[in-house]
């Protein structure tokens, strides 16, 4: 593992909620239960604190510095210092599940013209390479 990537079940650890009836929301682990099932709240996405599965729970690199069993105030203060919101935006994984719901929102017309945008990209891609190829057909191609 690289280092800093760690992601371990640990008290603090940010974790998005796979499925359920809070799917989609970010989430603390607040204490460890046993193996299978781990105490979490999420005061600012409106996740109130309950026991959760951790097959439901995908942990993220995210960890507040708060003590195991804290209160929702503690968590709530660290989690506005630390910016876990701004940070969890600006994540390729956060900006990959807006893209996907963006997706599948499109409506007929909507995925027509995404359609033909990409065609005229793929034309000028096309366009392009014929030039660089033809240009490097002229100049005899290989280097000796």
């Amino acid at each position: 593992m690289v280092q800093g990537k760690e992601r371990y079940v640990e008290s603090g650890r940010v974790a998005y909620i796979g499925y359920g009836d809070d799917k989609g929301k970010l989430c603390v682990i607040v204490d460890v239960i046993d193996q299978n099932r781990v105490l979490v709240e999420g005061p600012c996405s409106n996740v109130a604190r309950k026991q959760m599965n951790l097959k439901a729970l995908q942990l993220t690199t995210f960890r507040l510095n708060v003590p195991a069993s804290c209160r929702q105030k503690v968590i709530k203060k660290n989690w506005e210092k630390d910016n876990i919101t701004e940070k969890w935006n600006n994540s390729t994984w956060a900006k990959k599940i807006a893209a996907r719901e963006k997706r599948e929102t499109l409506t007929d017309f909507d995925r027509f013209k995404l359609m033909k945008a990409k065609q005229a990209r793929n034309r000028l891609v096309n366009i392009e390479f014929g030039k660089l190829r033809k240009a490097a057909k002229k100049s005899g191609g290989k280097k000796k």
